[in-house]
């Protein structure tokens, strides 16, 4: 017989690509969905789910991080024009997410549960391709804050809450759509925005002037910005936008494009202000009180997008262990293998479940529900530091699942690892989030009443709940070292919150299990150390499809 020296072997046992199929074909998505409010999104939520898994998509996030965007500080005759250029899988990216709804449409929309059918979008679009996900963010996040400016929010907001993605720099009243960003941050202060130096003078006219130096402001392309400056009576917020109304360049000069570990299909950048109009936003000297309405809902997408990117990342691998074979049978029916990918279904559930019901509370708290706003205050903080300091180990154990496989950048995993460390760094590190948490316990109690009321809706359901809410709240009522315990404190008010949640809307075999392992500590410390009483099957029965 004749060989073909062309062919060494058939390939068998390797999974297909995870494509073509409903990403929102997902037990645990849909029923947070319906059970915060948003029912009527449902067949949208499978529509959008299609073209999430569809292959052409699924390119299009390849190419949008393999093809990153390029800065052009001037054009060909030596004008300086600051504008940074995409491959076109970007714009598609960002102009199916904006059609669906992902972005400021939210704001216009007065059906109940607009806000959550918005997050459960948002986190298929994040499963797609996160890094087209900030501009996204921060364009619906925007909308609060400039209300604190009527006439601005006049102009802008119909702009803003627009389902149409339309790029360039243009003047506004000319575009369709509008997307928004932020600048805060500065090399001398970070986090500690008060130590921002970009100075602001007001002019006849009732505008602004603006100079200085940002350290990190992402989508620099985007029309209009919510940033920090120094004025006569403190630290206040402006409206910066690119593109001025009678369609002249404002001065947003790019100095560079951050060389990012992950997020590389997004822009991030230091723009440079040198008598950069601007409107102010808010009260003077009230800045950061102002620009906080918009990180909070930020820090919303942070817990949302986390939560999407441990789903997609658990989706991967039990892909993998479907179609896999090992020791004569499939991987995903091998002992050991149904722990670990049980213990991330955990992970991933509570983190889902968490995320949509911040949702839910945004959505009633801005329809006038005290209760929920304060809840949303604490709850935001908590969730935040919990959810994204879970994703970079969940992504990694999820990773190491498919094996040599899931190192291979065709897989996808070695971008969602890249990912993973992002959202617990982007509009607060742990520590900040942590601190918060304290801040709201000692200015706002009514928030701590609310969590309460939120963690023993379940009462008596479950006695290692009961245990561990008893404690935590002999913990939090203790000033003594509260800071260097804060840690601590907000890490076990998120298991504990995340046992209300699972043990009142999960199954069974779900809440029992989270309870044994995160509350009563009957596991090891790495995933895959579930006790062998758990019931697996069950809990895997709620893996993506």
């Amino acid at each position: 017989m004749q060989s073909n020296p062309s062919q060494t072997h058939e390939v068998t046992n390797q999974a297909p690509p995870l494509t073509g199929h409903d990403a929102a074909d997902d037990a645990v998505l849909l029923e947070g969905v319906r059970r915060e409010g948003a029912e009527w999104h449902i067949d949208e939520l499978h529509r959008f789910g299609r073209y999430v898994g569809s292959e052409e998509a699924r390119l299009w996030a390849d190419q949008a991080n393999r093809h990153e965007p390029e800065l052009r500080t001037h054009d060909r005759y030596g004008n300086r024009v600051d504008e940074v250029d995409f491959h076109p899988s970007y714009h598609s990216l960002m102009r199916a997410t904006v059609a669906a709804g992902a972005a400021g449409s939210a704001w216009a929309d007065e059906r109940p549960g607009a806000h959550v059918a918005r997050a459960g979008t948002f986190m298929l679009a994040t499963m797609l391709e996160q890094g087209h996900m900030c501009p996204v963010s921060m364009t619906y996040a925007v909308v609060p804050a400039l209300r604190r400016a009527p006439e601005l929010a006049k102009v802008y907001e119909p702009l803003l809450t627009s389902t149409v993605y339309e790029p360039g720099l243009r003047a506004p009243s000319e575009k369709r759509g509008l997307l928004a960003g932020m600048g805060m941050t500065e090399k001398q202060g970070g986090t500690d925005v008060r130590a921002n130096t970009t100075a602001a003078v007001e002019q006849p006219d009732g505008t602004w002037r603006l100079r200085g130096h940002k350290w990190f402001t992402s989508a620099p392309m985007n029309d209009v910005f919510l940033v920090l400056a120094q004025a006569p009576g403190g630290l206040s917020c402006f409206l910066v936008p690119r593109v001025l109304p009678d369609g002249s360049r404002n001065t947003f000069r790019i100095q560079r494009l951050k060389d990012k570990l992950g997020n590389r299909s997004n822009a991030s950048s230091e723009p440079e202000f040198d008598d950069t109009v601007a409107w102010p936003v808010g009260d003077e000297g009230k800045g950061v009180r102002t620009i906080i309405d918009m990180v909070t809902m930020t820090r919303l997408d942070c817990v949302l997008g986390s939560a999407a990117h441990v789903r997609e990342s658990l989706a991967q691998a039990a892909h993998h262990s479907r179609h896999r074979s090992v020791f004569g049978a499939k991987l995903i029916d091998q002992p050991l293998m149904r722990n670990v990918l049980a213990d991330l279904a955990l992970e991933s559930e509570a983190a889902t479940t968490l995320g949509l019901r911040l949702a839910g509370a945004a959505d009633r708290a801005q329809r006038g529900d005290a209760g929920e706003r304060a809840f949303l205050r604490l709850a935001t903080a908590v969730g935040k530091y919990w959810v994204c300091k879970r994703q970079p180990v969940a992504v990694a154990e999820a990773l190491e699942c498919l094996g040599g496989n899931g190192y291979d950048e065709a897989s996808g995993m070695p971008r969602l690892y890249r990912e993973a460390p992002l959202n617990g760094i982007w509009e607060g590190s742990g520590n900040v989030n942590a601190l918060d948490m304290l801040r709201a316990l000692t200015r706002e109690p009514e928030s701590l009443e609310a969590f309460r009321a939120e963690v023993e809706a379940a009462s008596g359901a479950d006695a290692r709940l009961d245990t561990a809410w008893r404690e935590l709240q002999a913990e939090l009522a203790a000033p003594e070292d509260a800071q260097l315990r804060a840690r601590r404190l907000i890490e076990r008010a998120a298991l504990v919150l995340q046992a209300s949640l699972l043990v009142r809307h999960a199954p069974a075999a779900v809440a029992d299990t989270f309870c044994a392992t995160r509350l009563a500590g009957d596991r090891g410390l790495a995933f895959g150390t579930l006790p062998p009483a758990a019931d697996f099957g069950a809990i895997l029965g709620r893996l993506p499809a």
